[in-house]
Parts: structure tokens; C-alpha cells; sequence
């Protein structure tokens, strides 16, 4: 049966909580430039940002190994950073340049990288969750030790397709975190006007699946309920839901004015609850670093994203002949 936990803040390193301002810092300023380059014209189609969510991916590519895989939602270009994809490529991708992750064929939505282990970006609603269990199903079968990381939002949370995943990932015992994003608002409709359950980690209790809700603004609590679920898929002990409880500063998409929500709510979250000042204010109230240190990772991070942006504008479009590519597989793999 599902139950609540209570889980203690991990004791981290200079070295690691540093590493975390820097890769959600660049997450943030990756995100501030895809939106300018999508209000210049640069980036068509939809074009969902990451802001203010950094805390969930970092975390949890905190507690993952060499071969773990993550497979997610629309809103992906956190996840493809945080997992080590090169931020030139997921730019000229976003470009539809052929330098991107998908040779400019996929755009922001549909990118992947075998290297990563990354398997998309998938628009729709919900379908990467039973695509996670079979990635799952794949390691458990391999017997390799990997754990599948299944991302989805609270939108998402309510489509049928969830649930029957639940069921098959319990039933055959499979290596696979349940990861919902819970921000708040699915598109432009709130939790409280689309979903009459408070918690939705606490759904898995009638499939016996293990969770807990975790506070997505807090990187090290994210960190430690992580590893907490990691180590059970990893024991052989099947599925684990964490509700990771976050908020989004901008639209739903580049598209979206957001009128569902005051200017002051998204303005109190960012005064008092931002994930990235919150490691920032840990960093300088333990020593870790100096206001001009965290300024000059501040412009290191800003020079990758402006050099990101420059290859994404530099790079050929895909010639036509790309249309015939990579349509099917060449050879059937046999291992995962």
C-alpha cells in the first residue's frame, strides 16, 4: 500500500551543491533565450518552457547512473540538459536546424539521444507513461540493473493510460519511477478544478505501489526522495511514485498569456519559493562561494547558452533528402 514517508535532507558536498546551481542555472537561462529566439521567429510550432521547475530534473539526475533512461512529456528541454545533452544540439533542434538532436526533423517536442539514454519529448497527453514501463521491462529483462525515470504533469495524472501502466508495473515488478510534475495547472485549468483526489501519488495505493510527495522547489529533497526510490527499483522491488510538487513561471506554451492566474501568485513564488535563489542563499550562507563567484558561473553559463544559440542559427537547414531518413530502424536492438 501506498504510505507516506518522510525523508531527511542528504548531506551534499560544496562540490555537488555547486554542481546543482550550475545545471539548473543553465536550465533557466537555456529556457530565457528559447523564448527570445521563439519571439523572433527562430523557433516555430509550440514551445513549452522549463522555468521555474529546475529543482525536479537536477534532483533526480542526481540519484541516476551511467544507463538509467528518462522518458518524458512536451516540456522536455530541462530534461535533455539535465541528463548531460549537449545544449547546442537541443538549440538546433528547437531551430529545426541539422545540427539538432533530431536533425531539425523533431523539434522541441520530439528530440532524443541514445547516448543519453533520453527518449523523448512526447506531445501526447500521457502516452510516454506506458512507453517508460516498457523501457522498464526491457532492463528487467535484461536483468542490467537500470531504472526507467517516467515523467508526466498532473494533467496527465488523470488519463486512463496511467493507471493501467500502474497496474502492468506492479504486476510484473518493473524497475520504473513514476515522476509526476505536479506544477499546478494542466494547461490552463488548475488541480483543484480537475482533480477531486488531493494527492496524486496516493492513486498508486490501490495497485500497492510505494510513493510519496516531494517539494519540487528544494533540490536536496528532491535529491533524497530520488535516491530513496532508486534504491527500491534497483533492489528489485518494483515501481515507486513520487509527486513532486513545483510551479511553472510562464505559460503553458510560448503561446499562452496565462490569464488563468494572477500576476502576484507567480510573483509570490518567485520571491519566496524559486528553486535556484534557494541553493544560491545555502551557497552564501555556508561559504560555499562568493556573490562575485556565483556571478562569474552566472556568466559562464550565459556564454554556453549565447554559444548554443549562435550554432542553432548558423547551422544549415535539413536538406530535403532528410524526409526519407530514419524512418525505420536498420537493425532490431538486442540489448537495452
Amino acid at each position: 500500500m501506498a504510505t507516506r514517508r518522510t525523508t531527511k535532507k542528504p548531506n551534499v558536498s560544496k562540490e555537488e551543491l555547486l554542481g546543482y546551481y550550475r545545471d539548473m542555472l543553465l536550465i533557466r537561462r537555456f529556457e530565457e533565450k528559447a523564448g527570445q529566439l521563439y519571439g523572433m521567429g527562430l523557433i516555430g510550432g509550440f514551445c513549452h518552457l522549463y522555468i521555474g521547475q529546475e529543482a525536479v530534473v537536477v534532483g533526480l539526475e542526481a540519484a541516476a547512473e551511467e544507463g538509467d533512461k528518462r522518458i518524458t512529456s512536451y516540456r522536455d528541454h530541462g530534461h535533455m540538459l539535465a541528463c548531460g545533452m549537449d545544449p547546442k544540439g537541443v538549440m538546433a533542434e528547437l531551430t529545426g536546424r541539422e545540427g539538432g538532436y533530431s536533425k531539425g526533423k523533431g523539434g522541441s517536442m520530439h528530440m532524443f539521444s541514445k547516448e543519453k539514454h533520453f527518449y523523448g519529448g512526447h506531445g501526447i497527453v500521457g502516452a510516454q507513461v506506458p512507453l517508460g514501463a516498457g523501457l522498464a521491462f526491457a532492463d528487467k529483462y535484461f536483468e542490467n540493473g537500470r531504472v526507467t525515470f517516467t515523467y508526466f504533469g498532473d494533467g496527465a495524472a488523470n488519463q486512463g493510460q496511467v493507471y493501467e501502466t500502474y497496474n502492468m508495473a506492479q504486476l510484473w515488478n518493473l524497475p520504473v519511477i513514476f515522476v509526476i510534475e505536479n506544477n499546478q495547472y494542466a494547461m490552463g485549468t488548475s488541480v483543484a478544478r480537475s482533480t477531486k483526489s488531493p494527492s496524486l501519488w496516493e492513486r498508486g495505493a490501490a495497485y500497492g505501489i510505494a510513493g510519496e510527495e516531494v517539494d519540487g522547489m528544494d533540490v536536496l529533497a528532491v535529491k533524497a526522495a530520488s535516491e530513496k526510490a532508486v534504491a527500491q527499483c534497483r533492489a528489485g522491488n518494483g515501481p515507486y511514485i513520487l509527486e513532486v510538487k513545483t510551479y511553472r513561471y510562464r505559460g503553458h506554451s510560448m503561446s499562452d498569456p496565462a490569464k488563468y492566474r494572477t500576476r502576484e501568485e507567480v510573483q509570490k513564488m518567485r520571491e519566496e519559493r524559486d528553486a535556484i535563489e534557494h541553493v544560491r542563499q545555502l551557497l552564501l550562507s555556508g561559504n560555499h562561494a562568493t556573490e562575485d563567484e556565483l556571478k562569474a558561473i552566472d556568466k559562464d553559463i550565459k556564454d554556453v547558452v549565447n554559444e548554443a544559440a549562435e550554432f542553432s542559427k548558423e547551422s544549415p537547414e535539413p536538406a530535403l533528402e532528410e524526409l526519407w531518413t530514419d524512418i525505420y530502424a536498420e537493425t532490431a536492438p538486442q540489448n537495452a
